[in-house]
């Protein structure tokens, strides 16, 4: 199973490199699609509902067939497509299109790599593999952010889009070669439960209250990350595309450590609940200093979004907190249904906002428009944490 996990993991920080890039290309997309702040978030929020809808599908095949054939298909002719479409987009609309493409072909990726995780990896460690590959993935972050942004100033967006177009079919291709459907299970525990579907899942009330926080708790990091931080920093501060990349790569850097802590600390907390509780928290806390102080200065505004990068990144956590409660033959469904909720909820959310603050708010009073976007994410993710409190736990699933 390792080579075709280590691809997945290539796949992923594909993945997390798609969700984030036009942060730092808003500049060069403006001057030659004519895009604006609007129609860049709404591409940006194309790829994450695109991205959520498709989980069910990919859910259904995975239990049913397995990963390799499905990912390596979507992943080369969806991504791969969206890409070279990017790459000769002439219109916003273009730009959207391909997000939504891109999304379609990213959406098997880490669903694969959980799948994989669930089923030939005791349960114990899933919490912590599923860390892992998020903080190998997170790396695109990364790469979407300050190498983004030297590559596209030297060699132009569109040369760029056809280099990635060339990397994404590769790894479709080590997908359908390495990756190894694990057996299928068709022990008695596994059948215990007659049918089955996403509506068995929705019914289980041990996880009606793990879905509002996330849907929301990624999504504060990933919308700020994938695309406000460059209105905002622009804006706000008159920072220069460089200037943005560098904030962007501290971020990026931030997500990805706080990946790999999230790993060890799943074994050494004795409570996940808490856990993610806490991490939400300090989120909150870090919204709500740049709602009070939105322009004070770029070096606390980058300690901010550096603290919520890196507590925003529980989302292995969550996974596992639910994955506690899926029966064995729901698996593939269950990961994904969690993976709806919380890759749905990113692009809601990046809609949400781009209604809540408009291009010309944001070209006319910059600093109220990003004060009430800041506002929006305390309220909301406060709402979704103490809806959070009344999750339950399994603590003879956690690891001694």
């Amino acid at each position: 199973m390792i080579p075709g996990i280590a691809v997945l993991a290539l796949g992923y920080m594909m993945s997390q490199f798609y969700r984030a890039f036009l942060a730092v290309l808003s500049g060069d997309l403006t001057t030659d699609l004519g895009a604006t702040p609007t129609e860049l978030s709404i591409a940006s929020g194309t790829w994450f509902v695109i991205f959520a809808l498709a989980q069910f599908p990919v859910g259904l095949w995975l239990d049913r067939y397995g990963p390799r054939r499905m990912t390596a298909a979507l992943f080369t002719f969806g991504a791969g497509g969206g890409v070279m479409l990017m790459a000769f987009a002439t219109t916003p609309l273009h730009l959207i299109i391909a997000m939504g493409l891109i999304g379609i072909g990213c959406a098997p990726v880490l669903m694969a790599s959980f799948f994989i995780f669930a089923k030939a990896f005791p349960p114990a460690r899933f919490g912590l593999y599923s860390a892992w590959i998020v903080a190998f993935g997170t790396m695109g972050n990364v790469a979407g952010a300050k190498p983004l942004a030297v590559l596209a100033t030297e060699f132009g967006w569109r040369p760029v889009m056809l280099g990635l177009f060339v990397m994404t079919l590769a790894i479709g291709l080590a997908i359908l070669l390495f990756v190894k459907d694990p057996p299928t299970d068709d022990n008695a525990q596994d059948h215990a439960i007659p049918g089955g579907s996403f509506l068995t899942l929705l019914k289980m009330k041990q996880l009606w209250p793990i879905f509002p926080l996330m849907a929301v708790a990624y999504a504060v990091p990933a919308g700020i990350r994938g695309y406000w931080a460059a209105p905002y920093l622009s804006e706000v501060f008159g920072a220069d595309t460089p200037a943005i990349g560098t904030a962007t790569l501290w971020m990026a850097l931030a997500m990805i450590a706080g990946s790999i802590v999230y790993g060890p600390l799943d074994r050494l907390v004795p409570s996940r609940k808490w856990l993610n509780f806490g991490g939400g928290i300090v989120v909150v806390s870090s919204m709500l200093v740049l709602a009070i102080w939105p322009s004070s200065s770029l070096g606390l505004t980058t300690a901010m979004l550096v603290l919520c990068g890196f507590a925003g990144m529980n989302y292995p956590i969550l996974m596992a907190h639910a994955r506690q409660f899926f029966p064995p033959r729901l698996v593939g469904r269950g990961v994904t249904l969690m993976n709806f909720f919380s890759v749905g909820g990113v692009g809601v959310m990046q809609w949400i906002t781009a209604a809540l603050i408009r291009d010309e708010t944001i070209l006319q009073t910059p600093i109220v428009a990003f004060q009430t976007l800041f506002w929006f994410y305390v309220v909301v993710l406060s709402l979704v944490l103490v809806l959070y409190l009344a999750a339950r736990e399994r603590p003879d699933d956690k690891p001694a």
